[in-house]
């Protein structure tokens, strides 16, 4: 089956022509952001696509957000879409992107069927005691609050991949780091802690996301200093994380003048280590041990820094990283040192294989 796998970000549609199990057949990015998506480009992106590559037996849409009531891909109706729609408040700088998306391909491809693929459905295995805020039972209840996490098409392409590199490694810590970053336990194939929450700010360090902060100083500062939620909202999202500490949110800058002893670049890369290393080992002792440590995304695929220094740190986990093997990573790459008990990978994102995967599998029953 070949899907035309949908992915809106920030400044641009990704759309990629996949044919499962590996096959990327086309691949373009139309640009557009705040929610917005010329309608006339992406239609001559999949004319295109059509004369490059052929036709697609489907569509599939990554969408952020599945709140409580998706907890598997789902093919996209109106009341889906309805449905959909209605979840905006709890993304509401994502899932705009992902229905103009919609919008914009259905428009292009009325005919062919449109399956929902959500990065919360990979955590929705997590337990009770790992998806539950301790918070006032009011809240939860009333508005359902709990611990969603993010980035599940990663972390479940990553758990798959692993499962096949290692079928006999049971505990697994995948960690995707990019400009948004996560972390999740994975146990047998399903996840039990992960280190987003009902929002993608919670837990490390990123580009330009803070990752958690006490809640205690947040009302501290809009009582003394007046700050307004979207202020406080804006400065969490689009101000924090690397370019807060360093002034530039390019992990390859930071490293870069840490190297040449810059003091801020050295503190937001001291900052950004310690959290990703103590969040790691949080997630190892979710999983009561760990068997294979896997890095993807922009960072943890191309930064052998960043993946030497958190190992450094690591060592007692079993952890250990062979230099060379680190430096010269280059696609699926085993980097662990001969003698390491926990094996380290670098495994290459790719979303597009998973949603994909997906919507073959749902629409063939």
């Amino acid at each position: 089956m070949r899907v035309l796998v949908v992915n809106a970000g920030s400044s641009s549609l990704k759309l990629r022509l996949v044919e499962p199990p590996e096959g990327l057949l086309w691949s373009c990015d139309v640009p557009g952001g705040n929610g917005r998506f010329d309608a006339g480009a992406v239609a001559d992106a999949v004319a295109e696509a059509r004369r490059s590559a052929g036709e697609a037996d489907a569509v599939g849409h990554r969408i952020v957000h599945g709140g409580t009531e998706f907890s598997a891909p789902v093919r996209i109706d109106p009341a889906v879409e309805q449905r959909l729609r209605a979840l905006t408040d709890l993304a509401p700088l994502h899932q705009p992107k992902s229905l103009a998306a919609l919008d914009a391909v259905t428009a292009a491809l009325p005919d062919l069927p449109a399956v929902a693929c959500f990065d919360t459905v990979f955590h929705a295995t997590l337990p009770a005691a790992a998806a539950t805020y301790a918070v006032p039972r009011e809240w939860r209840e009333s508005f359902g609050l709990r611990r969603f996490g993010f980035h599940g098409l990663s972390h479940a392409y990553v758990s798959r991949r692993v499962q096949e590199l290692a079928p006999t490694a049971r505990r697994v810590v995948s960690c995707h780091l990019g400009a948004g970053a996560s972390l999740a336990a994975i146990l047998d194939g399903s996840c039990v802690d992960t280190t987003m929450g009902f929002t993608p700010l919670e837990g490390l360090v990123m580009a330009t996301r803070s990752g958690s902060v006490d809640p205690g100083l947040l009302l501290w500062l809009q009582e003394h200093t007046g700050l307004r939620e979207g202020d406080v909202a804006e400065a969490l999202e689009h101000q924090s994380g690397l370019l807060a500490l360093a002034g530039t949110a390019d992990m390859r800058e930071v490293l870069d003048r840490a190297a040449a002893a810059d003091p801020d670049a050295a503190l937001a890369l001291a900052v950004y280590l310690h959290r990703l290393r103590g969040l790691i080992a949080a997630m190892t002792a979710s999983l009561g041990g760990l068997d294979v440590l896997a890095f993807t995304g922009g960072v943890g695929e191309r930064a052998p820094r960043i993946r030497a220094a958190a190992a450094d740190g690591l060592g007692y986990l079993g952890v250990a990283v062979d230099g060379p093997r680190n430096d010269g990573a280059d696609g699926v790459t085993d980097i662990s040192a001969e003698a390491a008990r926990a094996r380290t990978w670098v495994i290459p994102a790719r979303e597009d294989l998973e949603i994909a995967r997906a919507v073959a599998d749902l629409l063939s029953g």
